[in-house]
Formats: C-alpha cells, structure tokens, sequence
C-alpha cells in the first residue's frame, strides 16, 4: 500500500475514533444524573424538580403572588420568586439523631438553578447574614431562621445557589468541593449511583431513598392525614414523567415477597377507601384529584410493590398556587 494511501486510512481511522469518542461522551452525558444532584452530599434521600416544562405546560407562575411576609421580603430583596425563577432544584434530605431537636426529624441541603441577580442575592445575603465563612473562594453565608435553626447559603455560580439547614457547614462545603471538581457524570453520592439508574428516563421530577421522612409521625409515613402502613425508613423510587399525560410511579423496596404481599394489600385497601372521600364533581381540583385516585394502581413484583396513577396539570396548578 502506498504511503499516501497509508496515511489516508490512518486520517480516517483517527477521526472514526474521535467520533466514537464523542458519541460515548454524549451517551455518558445524557445518561447522567442532572447536575444539581451529582454535587449534592450523602444523605437519605435525594428529591430532584425540573420545573421549566411544569411551568410551560401549566403557567402555574402566571397566578397572583399570594406569599407570606417573610417570602415577599425575600422576593423584594433579591428579585428572585421560585414560581418564576427557578428552573431545576436537587435536595439532600438527612435524617437526624435527635426527633425533637430544632430540625425535627429531617434537614435538608439544596443546590437550585435558575434565574438569579446575583449583585442583589449577594446584597441580600450579607444584609441578612449573622456569620460568614470563606471556603475554597466562596462565601457561606449563615442565616437565623426560627426555633433555634440556621440556613448556610453559598452562591456557586451565576445561575446556581448551595443551601443547609443542617447544624454545620459540612455538608455545604462537600457541595462546594463537588462544584470545583466539575460534577462530572460520574460524580454524585452513593445513594446516587445506587439508585437513580432505576428512575425512568425524562421524569420531570423523582425522588430515591427515604423519601418519606419529610412525612414521618410517630416512625410511620402520614400522607394527606392518611398513616401508610410503612416505616419511614422505607426506600422509595418514586417518579413523575409526561407520557402523553403526567404519570406518577412509586416503587417501594420491600425486604421479602412476603412484606411486599403484606404491603400491596395493605395500600389496595388505603386506596379504595380514598376513592370512596373523593367525588367527580365540584371545582375543577375536586374532579382532577378524584381522576388521580380513580386511576391509581398496585402491582407487586416479587419484593417490589409499585404504585401508579395519572396526574392532571390541574393538580400541579394547584399545588404551585397553593406553596406561594
């Protein structure tokens, strides 16, 4: 073969390979856990948003700002309303030692995306702040909250905020390190890695681990006044993904069949009892939260039992008017 011929398939065979270089990038990329949640810390469970389609689809930021005092000073402060601004949001929730301590039975650590004035986040920020802390050029600002809590808040970038309400600044400084290390796709904690390749793709929202903490009375999971037949300790898939409509799938993650079997009655009961408290007429909400009842579903597979139902953005609606 000739030597220019030679070099002509050695030419090809380089860019075939950067190619396939690429490809495998782009595949590893897609595949990864957004990157709010690969910078967030170990904890019990993790809770990811991707508000930017729920707020397309259902304008929940066009309501009327109905907020308390405290949120519309936040908002006058900053420029910065949650509804409108806020495009991704990834949340650590940790279990603490102590129930009746000031953070109950959980705190949390966030990173958020979204749309932010810095110079007035910042303004804000050092106004408001009774301690600062300088760690690996950033600042941490810690801010009094009630009943004995703090809240640490360190801008990452232009569009990303790092918070915690835990008692030190750990688990901030874990999401700074994180940050600086450039949240590769392989990057996130344990529970991450463990988990999210179960979550179905495209879910707009989805929650791994003891997702049911934040609902814990008495070492039990309490939804809508309802007790689940579950202990808060209880591992959880849980996902909302559009599928033509919006679709919700909770997984849990029995021990044995035999919990599984016990567990899958148990919930088959709680639900036909809720269907028969929700009427298909009324406001718009009443009929749209009967429809999600109406068309939930149990399934057990071996030690997993899987609950499902379609959810109406009316729902979503209300639930976005409902938290400003």
């Amino acid at each position: 073969m000739e030597p220019r011929s030679k070099r002509r398939l050695y030419s090809i065979g380089i860019a075939a390979a950067l190619l396939v270089a690429l490809v495998v990038a782009l595949v590893l990329r897609f595949h990864a856990p957004p990157e709010v949640a690969r910078l967030l810390p170990e904890s019990d469970a993790i809770v990811y948003m991707n508000l930017k389609p729920v707020r397309a689809a259902t304008h929940f930021d066009e309501q009327p700002l109905n907020a308390s005092p405290e949120y519309a000073q936040f908002v006058a402060g900053t420029g910065f309303r949650w509804d409108r601004d806020l495009d991704r949001i990834a949340i650590s929730l940790h279990r603490m030692p102590d129930a009746n301590g000031p953070n109950g039975v959980v705190a949390y650590s966030a990173v958020m995306e979204g749309r932010l004035d810095g110079a007035r986040i910042t303004n804000y920020l050092q106004t408001n702040s009774v301690a600062q802390e300088k760690y690996a050029g950033h600042t941490i600002y810690t801010i009094p909250g009630g009943e004995g809590r703090v809240m640490r808040v360190s801008p990452l970038g232009y569009d990303m905020l790092a918070a915690s309400n835990m008692p030190t600044a750990e688990q901030v400084h874990s999401i700074i390190d994180r940050y600086a290390a450039g949240a590769s796709p392989f990057a996130g904690s344990s529970l991450l890695s463990l988990r999210y390749p179960e979550v179905p793709y495209f879910a707009l929202a989805w929650g791994i681990g003891h997702v049911g903490l934040p609902f814990s009375d008495r070492g039990n999971i309490q939804v809508f006044g309802v007790t689940l037949p579950l202990p808060e300790d209880t591992d959880f898939i849980a996902s909302l993904s559009f599928r033509g409509s919006l679709h919700l799938r909770v997984e849990e993650l029995s021990p044995t069949d035999a919990d599984a079997t016990q567990t899958a009655s148990n919930l088959t009961t709680i639900v036909n009892l809720i269907r028969g408290f929700t009427t298909a007429t009324g406001t718009p909400q009443d009929i749209a939260l009967h429809e999600a009842f109406d068309s939930l579903q149990v399934e057990q597979h071996k030690s997993r039992v899987v609950l499902t139902a379609n959810v109406s953005p009316t729902l979503l609606q209300a639930a976005a008017k409902a938290g400003k």
